[in-house]
Order: C-alpha cells, then sequence, then structure tokens
C-alpha cells in the first residue's frame, strides 16, 4: 500500500496517510488564507481511517473553524496541518509532507478562485527564485 509522510516545523505532530491521496487542489478563500497566512492553500484528502499520527505529540490541537470543520495545527511550533472534517475525511495541507513533490499530490483544481487578489495568479510559469 501507498503511504505519505509528513508532519509540523519541528517534529512534534507526525502523520502517515495510505491509500491514494484524494482532491488534490488549491483553495483561495478566506478560511484558507488566514489558516496558512499565504494566498492559497495547497490540499489533499484522506479518509479518517487512513490516516494516523505518528509523531510524539500524538494528533494534532484543533481550532473549529466552522460548522464542518475543524482547522488541524502544532501546539508547540504553530504549523497549520490540515483541516479533519465532521465527514470522516482529513485534508493535509501538502506542503507538510515529507515528499510534497510527489505526482500523486499535484493539484488538479482551484478552489475560491473568485478569493484571490486580482493582481495575483497561481499559473506564473518560471517565475519565483530557488
Amino acid at each position: 500500500m501507498t503511504h505519505f509522510d509528513g508532519g509540523c516545523l519541528c517534529g512534534h505532530i507526525r502523520f502517515r496517510a495510505s491509500g491514494a491521496p484524494g482532491f488534490p487542489h488549491t483553495c483561495s478563500c478566506r478560511m484558507c488564507q488566514r489558516q496558512t497566512g499565504s494566498l492559497t492553500a495547497v490540499w489533499v484528502e484522506f479518509p479518517r481511517e487512513a490516516v494516523a499520527w505518528t509523531g510524539p505529540g500524538g494528533a494534532p490541537s484543533v481550532f473549529r473553524s466552522s460548522g464542518a470543520s475543524s482547522r488541524a495545527f502544532c501546539p508547540l511550533c504553530g504549523s497549520s496541518i490540515g483541516a479533519i472534517d465532521d465527514a470522516p475525511v482529513v485534508a493535509l495541507l501538502t506542503g507538510t509532507f515529507d515528499k510534497p513533490h510527489l505526482k500523486a499530490l499535484t493539484p488538479q483544481g482551484h478552489s475560491y478562485v473568485s478569493a484571490r487578489p486580482k493582481w495575483w495568479t497561481p499559473h506564473i510559469a518560471g517565475a519565483g527564485r530557488d
């Protein structure tokens, strides 16, 4: 079975997600912007039973952000981990994976495009610095 490992900045919260990732996408809604401090969050979803919290901190801390979801974060370093939905889904931020470049984690869509600033486009080829 395929698995994907990851965790927070300090390593207190670690996870192993097993199986095929679902709904890899970017999102520019205000809740995602505020959670991550970025214009867009990059997410991938797994069934709750496919995510094991493997680090010394166990499961992440959560903040109830809506009627259907809680945002997950490390209580030590503050890193955003993802969202734990009431539906049995854990949405993990792609940047928390040890290998975020894997093809299976590539976003296939963009939610709330209209919420992003009009001056910013997420598809700028060749822009940026290494």
